[in-house]
């Protein structure tokens, strides 16, 4: 019985990756592979600290096959960013999300792509033609999205969660988002009182 509810909640969960779980003015549109997407609202969602949760921690293989965790990062802010290399959006905002890292990685701040239903190697391939440098975990079956879904879900492709040092959820930006955007959030984050 435990098993059975587990793949219903996992199937719903799939379900509402694809299909969105948000009631914003969403478009749905489709990938390079015929792969289904949902567009966000452009939303960007701050939680003042003393509304905040604890994120919930993950862990996997990234693209290039090493164990990650985001309990590596303890003490610094997390940056999650959900994407697939048959997304448009997501190639829109990859030039951004690198300078956003390049930009903040001395001030305490870790990257983490989470590469999700996509082909191993054409998530390589856009990551080395977009430079990223930052590790990506490998996300097939949305067990690692799944983790948020009782908090602050990234309820479109692409979504960026912020971690602060404290491990709690501070910010959440659905659809794709920009170099100036990001990095007002990321650096309001990083310099919040410890």
């Amino acid at each position: 019985m435990r098993r059975r509810a587990s793949l219903v909640a996992l199937a719903c969960a799939g379900l509402l990756i694809v299909a969105g779980c948000s009631g914003g003015d969403q478009t749905q549109g489709i990938g390079g592979d015929g792969q289904r997407f949902v567009d966000g609202d452009g939303s960007v969602a701050v939680i003042p600290p003393g509304d905040r949760v604890p994120a919930a921690v993950i862990s996997g293989s990234t693209l290039d096959g090493k164990s990650l965790s985001t309990a590596d990062f303890a003490g610094d802010v997390v940056v999650l960013n959900v994407w697939a290399s048959w997304c448009a959006p997501c190639r829109q905002e990859a030039e951004g999300l690198q300078g956003v890292y390049d930009a903040t990685s001395t001030d305490g701040v870790q990257f983490v792509g989470i590469n999700t239903r996509d082909q191993t190697a054409a998530a390589q391939a856009f990551e080395r033609s977009a430079g990223i440098s930052y590790p990506s975990l490998v996300d097939d079956g949305g067990q690692l999205l799944l983790a948020f879904s009782d908090t602050l879900p990234p309820s479109s492709i692409p979504s960026t969660l912020v971690i602060d040092r404290q491990g709690q959820l501070a910010a959440r930006l659905l659809g794709p988002t920009t170099f100036t955007e990001l990095k007002r959030v990321v650096t309001e984050v990083a310099s919040e009182a410890q």
